[in-house]
């Protein structure tokens, strides 16, 4: 595995009971690019995240090989991980976004504890070096008055400040690749502009690679240097965001884009 890569998804094929519901799935993301996933329901995107991120259902079984790559040029393989091995491998490695931050986030901790667990996780701080953590991490973010965010729980603030607290908490621990799994299905389309360009802005930092998905063809055209076109449980179609949008070839592909209303600015 090339030390430019941030993942290498080699032949992944996930079955349930022995019956395979995505087949045969090989991709690359590059360290530093924005990669998007677009499908359908059932399509099998959501599956491909899941087996990345160590998070399939105890009845899925996943096959070929799953890599991701870290700065000093080792490789890990990510099937062959225990669950005790995975768990130390997020947050530093893959950071994960999900798409109800309501749920994703626990209502019994404060958002700055759960900014910082990750890093809890990782680095021996203190209670005001993590208070100071969360605080630079809300800036990161661009929560308004992060100093009050720190302190609040979810419910006292608005969906799309838990989804910036969400994002924070994902990158926290600096990991190499962002894995984003419908991040803005479920805010107001008000907010969901201003969530996308964070992510562009998290890699154009040099932070991390992003893995994006979701079934809004406009939401991935956004955050994309390339998309990955999925149906039926396979990968059918995948090239630059212009290639797809302004010459695509799977019949799927022209049908999420005319669902978006046609090739968006």
């Amino acid at each position: 595995m090339s030390q430019s890569l941030t993942l290498q998804v080699r032949n992944l094929t996930i079955a349930f009971d022995g019956v395979p519901v995505v087949h045969d799935v090989s991709f690359d993301v590059a360290a530093g690019e924005r990669v998007g996933i677009i499908g359908g329901s059932g399509s099998g995107k959501t599956l491909t995240a899941l087996a990345i991120a160590g998070l399939l259902p105890e009845e899925a079984s996943a096959t070929g090989s799953i890599k991701v790559g870290s700065p000093n040029g080792e490789t890990t393989e990510l099937l062959s991980l225990s669950e005790s091995a995975f768990a130390k491998l997020r947050g530093d490695h893959i950071g994960m976004v999900f798409q109800e931050p309501k749920t994703a986030l626990s209502p019994f901790k404060t958002l700055g504890n759960q900014m910082t667990d990750a890093l809890a996780l990782h680095y021996q701080l203190n209670r005001g070096e993590r208070k100071a953590a969360a605080i630079r991490l809300a800036e990161q973010v661009s929560l308004k008055d992060p100093a009050r965010i720190v302190k609040a729980y979810p419910h006292e603030v608005s969906g799309g400040q838990r989804q910036r607290a969400a994002i924070a908490a994902a990158i926290s621990a600096s990991p190499g690749l962002l894995l984003a799994d419908e991040p803005t299905t479920a805010l107001d389309v008000s907010v969901q502009r201003g969530i996308l360009d964070l992510f562009n802005t998290i890699v154009a930092r040099g932070d991390c690679s992003l893995l994006c998905i979701s079934h809004d063809i406009a939401a991935i055209q956004r955050v994309s240097d390339r998309i990955l076109v999925f149906d039926g449980g396979r990968l059918v179609e995948s090239g630059t965001v212009v290639d797809i949008l302004e010459r695509p070839v799977h019949d799927i592909t022209r049908a999420l884009i005319s669902a978006a209303g046609g090739v968006l600015a």
